[in-house]
């Protein structure tokens, strides 16, 4: 094989098919990729009878974010953290909030390139927290992810991904030894919601979550983006959040969060205020104790609460925090542990975001 160059990169989690094809074992498509031939993800190819990733080291840009904003609730609050994704996507979803990064074909849109050490190097110097994989999905870039989580790692800094967690049992276990903190895309609960609305499966996201609860030490938080007649059902609602309490417990955090018209998905209106507090008190009342809403400007439902003496421990005002009430991660008033990765003093970062270029890191 030729040498290859920066952004192509020897792939992994393949083995090559009696009919000269290769099968990729990174995500449940399973694509079998004759010689030039991409995946459905459309960065994984075949060339010269061996798998490459073709966005190694170049990025669809860099940002500096609140940890909130992932969303993680119980991950470091208030703290900073360097932003970043690729292109392209393993799934298809019609409603995709970030479809010009997930959907592109165009190599143009990957207009910052970085090696690992200068990202780890980057984010320590601009005062980050962490890192995190998100905008397209990291699992489709997992070598490069895990690759950067390894250098941020040497510098002491976490990494997080923000995934759809649609990926193999073969590939799982190595990608999530090297993530500190994950935010799962449950996207809805029925097979048929996944099949022809996001043109997957739903139960690899549930054999993902279960693999992340039990097997792992990785903490995660659930997000659902409720859309109007698709997926907001109060049966639905009932199911997961059963599932959740069943399989999971009832500590993970579940994001329900608003959808807004987007790529393919036009025709459906605005989640409202009323849906995400409707799906809220579904899943408070199946024994959940830390629920949110998002995308939308609700205090209550974006603050943290003691499940046990229900006193206000984490205010937040969209990505801003006030009030605080957390001592060595316990709550101030009566001592019960909040499960989370926290610190005794929340972080100064606030809501703003900050565009990064890094050039000047190399």
């Amino acid at each position: 094989m030729h040498a290859l160059s920066q952004s192509l990169h020897p792939g992994r989690w393949w083995r090559p098919l009696p009919d000269g094809r290769l099968l990729c074992e990174l995500c449940p498509r399973e694509c079998k990729l004759a010689e030039g031939q991409r995946g459905f993800c459309f960065v994984r190819q075949n060339v010269e009878h061996q798998m490459v990733l073709t966005t190694y080291g170049r990025s669809s840009g860099f940002c500096i974010d609140p940890i909130e904003k992932k969303p993680l609730n119980h991950f470091l609050p208030g703290t900073a953290v360097l932003s970043f994704g690729t292109a392209g996507c393993n799934l298809g979803c019609r409603f995709c909030q970030n479809w010009d990064i997930s959907k592109s074909r165009e190599m143009d849109r990957l207009m910052d390139e970085a090696t690992p050490e200068v990202i780890a190097r980057a984010a320590h110097h601009l005062g980050c927290r962490s890192v995190a994989f998100t905008y397209n999905d990291p699992v489709i870039f997992a070598e490069y992810a895990i690759d950067i989580a390894q250098a941020c790692h040497a510098v002491g800094l976490k990494t997080v991904a923000v995934t759809a967690g649609y990926i193999t049992d073969v590939a799982r276990p190595e990608f999530y030894e090297h993530m500190d903190a994950a935010n799962v895309d449950l996207k809805g609960f029925t097979e048929d919601f996944y099949h022809h609305v996001c043109f997957g499966q739903l139960q690899p996201v549930l054999d993902t979550l279960k693999y992340l609860k039990h097997e792992t030490q990785v903490w995660f938080e659930i997000t659902t983006l409720l859309i109007p007649g698709e997926n907001d059902s109060d049966r639905e609602l009932n199911e997961a959040a059963d599932w959740i309490m069943a399989n999971l417990g009832p500590d993970v955090p579940w994001h329900f969060t608003a959808f807004h018209p987007d790529f393919k998905m036009l025709d459906k209106p605005r989640t409202p205020a009323a849906t995400l507090n409707r799906a809220r008190q579904i899943a408070l009342g199946k024994g959940l104790h830390h629920v949110y809403t998002g995308n939308i400007h609700d205090t209550v439902g974006s603050s943290t609460y003691c499940p046990k003496c229900g006193r206000l421990l984490i205010e937040r005002d969209w990505h801003e925090l006030g009030e605080w009430n957390l001592q060595a991660g316990c709550c101030r008033f009566c001592g019960e542990r909040i499960p989370g990765v926290f610190e005794d003093r929340p972080g100064k970062w606030g809501r703003h975001i900050q565009p990064v270029r890094l050039a000047e890191f190399e």
